[in-house]
Parts: C-alpha cells; structure tokens; sequence
C-alpha cells in the first residue's frame, strides 16, 4: 500500500516507492532521489511522509506516490529537450522532477527544454521559486530552464507550448480544451478529471493530432478552479 513508502529520509522514501513497484524506471528513481521534497513543504518534519500535505491558500502538495504515478505515465515524452508544463505547480517540487528528467548533460537538444510551472496565486510562485533555489537549482531558474509564472492554469502557457508533456495537479471538472490544443502531436498529458467522482485521465495526441483518452486510476484531488474559489 501506498503509505507504506513512508520514510525518515528523502532516499528511503524514494526506495520505498521502488521497492512497491511504484516507481519502476531507473530514471524516475533517480531525478526524485535529487529533489529533497523538505524544500517544499511547508512542515519539514513531516516531509517524507507519503502522504499529501497542506501548502496554504487553499493548495496542497500530491502525496509522493502520487507524483510518481504521473512521471511514470508521462516518461516516454520526457526526453533531453522537451517542453513540460505543470499546471498547479504549487510549492515547485515537481517542476523541479520534471526539470531533472529533461536533462541529459551531453546532449546538445537540452537548449531548448523547459519546464514551466503554472500557478494562480502569485504569493505560492514566489515560495515556490525559493523552494527551488533551496534545493539546488538557482542556474536552471537563473536561465529560464524552469519557468514558474501566476496565471490560470486551465488556460495553459500558449507562449510556452506546444509541450511534449503535461502534468496538471488539480481536478478539473471538464477537459480544459486549452490544453489539449497546447499538446505537441505526439504528446501526453496526466490530468485528474471530475468533480464528486474523479479519474486520472491519460490523454495522448499522436503524430497526426488524433486525440484518445485513457481512464487510470480513481483519485481524490483539489479542484482546478478560480484563484478567487480557492483562497
């Protein structure tokens, strides 16, 4: 069971999630080894808890097995040079996941990757960009690797697409049409839908712009809503 991934230590717990077969990709393993969920939280006793935990303003940072879930359904589009959006993005640690996954040193294609996080309260972008300075990656966000900005997250970065990969970490209660349209053909996009009742939904854009969508798992999540609704 997912609690069971508990640990004392970021790597314990990132082992835990391996040993249950959560994380399954070395990859995964080792970007979130790198980001030290404690510089994101807002209790940093409670850090490697799996669990989800309140960041203020009426947001939340997912359960740790939750983030892996989504960059596990997501790593085939997280390649040396792609485009990311992370809509939600909260307290950044995910964008920095993302950011981890991206890069590959020699690769001369990670010029134009990016991630960039959305968020609609302008005060969780600011700790969010402290979050990741925190733990390391005051070059990526200096250079514009990581690109955290206030806005509606329903209607995406149009600046910033089309991504290869989106990541929203709030229920919509619809498909926001936005995001899809900012899909790269091919792209993915992880994004829990519903209100009362919510699914994850896996929402792929081949090479000819066909669009499927594939039910994943039940889940609880805060809703995507207005700035106003959520504070």
């Amino acid at each position: 069971m997912a609690w069971r991934c508990s640990g004392t230590t970021n790597l314990e717990l990132v082992q835990n999630m391996a040993r249950n077969h959560i994380i399954t990709s070395d990859r995964v393993l080792e970007a979130m080894s790198k980001v030290d969920r404690a510089c994101f939280v807002r209790e940093p006793k409670t850090a490697y808890e799996d669990s989800p935990q309140h960041i203020g303003y009426g947001a939340t940072i997912s359960a740790p097995h939750m983030h892996a879930y989504a960059v596990e359904n997501l790593l085939p589009f997280l390649k040396p040079g792609a485009r990311v959006l992370d809509v939600g993005s909260g307290s950044g640690y995910l964008s920095a996941v993302l950011y981890h996954l991206i890069q590959e040193p020699a690769d001369p294609r990670n010029a134009d990757g990016r991630v960039y996080g959305i968020e609609h309260i302008p005060e969780l972008v600011d700790w969010s960009l402290d979050n990741l300075r925190k733990d390391g990656l005051d070059a990526a966000v200096d250079q514009g690797k990581i690109k955290i900005v206030a806005g509606d997250g329903r209607k995406g970065q149009p600046d910033g697409g089309p991504f290869n990969a989106i990541h929203v970490g709030a229920a919509a209660p619809i498909m926001p049409v936005a995001l899809v349209e900012q899909l790269a053909s091919p792209g993915r996009m992880f994004i829990p839908v519903g209100t009362h009742s919510q699914q994850i939904l896996q929402v792929d854009k081949d090479g000819n712009g066909n669009v499927t969508e594939t039910p994943l798992l039940n889940v609880l999540y805060v809703p995507l809503t207005d700035r106003d609704k959520q504070v």
